[in-house]
């Protein structure tokens, strides 16, 4: 799904305002798992397909948005052992680094911890264009246990639009607080005795004055983190992934003939430091989609 709407996205349900970065991508999806925790042989296992798949498909980057169970030395680890031959193969490996940047040892995880895999983390842009409000997600960073440099460069990883999945509660009640939003105050109520059942906070809360109504449409809509009834704001690093990902996409339809060494190099070379912020924890730095594409340009001549 993270890749499907971050990297490839159409904008669709917004005229094309929330169109992906490599929007004309052809995605080949790889499901290992259904809900929940997904085992690390359950990634092994999708990039065993992808590997043995590639030529059949053309698949030149792989975007793995899960981490696997613990952490371990690569050399003593199939999932890295695998994408090291994956990326040898010609493949762009691209990882989510994870998401326990305040945890305890801040442990990266297969398959980011793999040499060869493009690890990345999460940036907090706060939702706007001044550089100067950067800051960090929560991401996980190295050293690994191989004393790795984990991740490479960071992606926004918080404040990520993404579609609201269709026929489901989130959808119902991301419809309902659109709904309210933008409704007159003579007209809340009637709202809310329509979508019974939707919300039940909003159901006992009918009677109440509009004013007081109002605050808590701001608060449903805040805490839902709703744009409207169509997206939402999502996080993980499982999302800055694909916009890396997507990026590399750019790079190769530009350059076809780089190779994942190249990639890696060049997204390392066109990134941005964040100033205030510890090397280890952002690599070096925030991908600059233009200036990779364009670097990756000149090295076609």
């Amino acid at each position: 799904m993270m890749t499907s709407v971050v990297a490839a996205g159409n904008g669709y349900l917004s005229d094309g305002f929330y169109r992906s970065i490599a929007s004309e991508a052809k995605v080949v999806l790889v499901k290992i798992g259904k809900s929940g925790r997904i085992p690390e042989s359950n990634i092994e296992t999708g990039l065993r397909w992808v590997f043995e798949n590639k030529k059949k498909y053309d698949i030149r980057v792989v975007n793995i948005s899960a981490g696997g169970d613990f952490e371990r030395p690569y050399l003593h680890n199939r999932l890295c052992q695998l994408v090291e031959e994956v990326v040898a193969s010609g493949v762009t490996v691209v990882c989510a680094v994870g998401n326990a940047g305040l945890l305890p040892g801040h442990p990266v995880l297969p398959p980011a911890s793999a040499p060869a895999s493009i690890a990345v983390g999460g940036l907090d842009d706060q939702n706007s264009l001044d550089r100067a409000k950067r800051g960090m997600y929560r991401s996980s960073y190295g050293p690994t246990i191989d004393g790795l440099q984990k991740p490479e460069v960071i992606a926004p990883g918080i404040w990520v639009a993404g579609p609201i999945l269709p026929n489901t509660p989130t959808a119902d009640q991301a419809h309902l607080y659109a709904e309210l939003d933008n409704a007159t105050d003579d007209e809340l109520r009637d709202i809310i005795v329509t979508h019974h059942g939707v919300d039940k906070e909003l159901d006992e809360a009918r009677d109440l004055s509009v004013s007081l109504l109002r605050q808590l449409i701001t608060i449903k809509l805040r805490e839902g983190n709703v744009i409207n009834q169509y997206y939402k704001f999502v996080d993980g690093t499982s999302f800055a992934a694909p916009i890396v990902s997507s990026i590399v996409a750019c790079m190769l339809e530009a350059n076809p003939k780089l190779t994942p060494q190249q990639v890696k190099r060049i997204l390392i070379d066109t990134a941005e430091r964040v100033v205030g912020i510890e090397v280890e924890r952002q690599g070096w730095g925030v991908v600059v989609p233009r200036k990779a594409v364009e670097l990756a340009l000149r090295l076609r001549t």
